[in-house]
């Protein structure tokens, strides 16, 4: 396993994290969507502007992943009414969790993902969620490993192109 350093992230570092934002995304769905979707929701969701929104947002939570100085990698986490859907107060969506495509397979998506896992529990949520989309198996095989199980559906925009993503839970046991 490589050492890898889990960084909270400030406004200061929005351009860092607009460039792993960016160049992940476009590794894992490039492939599957038209340049101009992939641009449309690029520049919607990945501008300066809007990741410094989320970024001064109280209730979401960005962590940057860091190997030698190199960012290879994020996390982003949201609570209350900053969640996409749902917006219950014991719940924490886990939004995003992106890892450099020469780094998969090192353990850095499931040490972000325990990252999430140590959150809700100092936070003492009831469940962790997220939506990941209905054609990324390998996705959907790393969250039903780690326990979540898909309870529902939603659509998700990408340019003109309307996706289905899945969504998936992980219950913590009543404490």
């Amino acid at each position: 396993m490589i050492q890898l350093n889990i960084i909270k992230t400030e406004v200061t570092d929005v351009e860092e994290l607009q460039k792993i934002a960016i160049l992940t995304y476009r590794e894992a769905f490039d492939q599957s969507n038209s340049e101009e979707n992939m641009q449309d929701y690029l520049s919607r969701s990945f501008s300066t502007e809007q990741l410094t929104k989320e970024l001064k947002n109280p209730n979401s939570a960005f962590y940057l992943a860091a190997y030698n100085q190199e960012i290879i990698g994020y996390l982003k986490l949201n609570f209350g009414d900053a969640q996409t859907e749902f917006k219950e107060a014991r719940s924490l969506e886990i939004e995003r969790i992106y890892v450099k495509s020469s780094f998969h397979g090192k353990q850095v998506g499931q040490r972000l993902f325990d990252k999430a896992i140590d959150i809700a529990k100092e936070n003492n949520v009831d469940n962790v969620w997220l939506g990941v989309w209905e054609h990324n198996p390998k996705a959907i095989r790393f969250y039903e490993k780690n326990g979540l199980e898909v309870f529902d559906q939603h659509p998700f925009r990408m340019g003109d192109d309307v996706q289905t993503d899945l969504l998936m839970k992980l219950e913590f046991k009543s404490r």
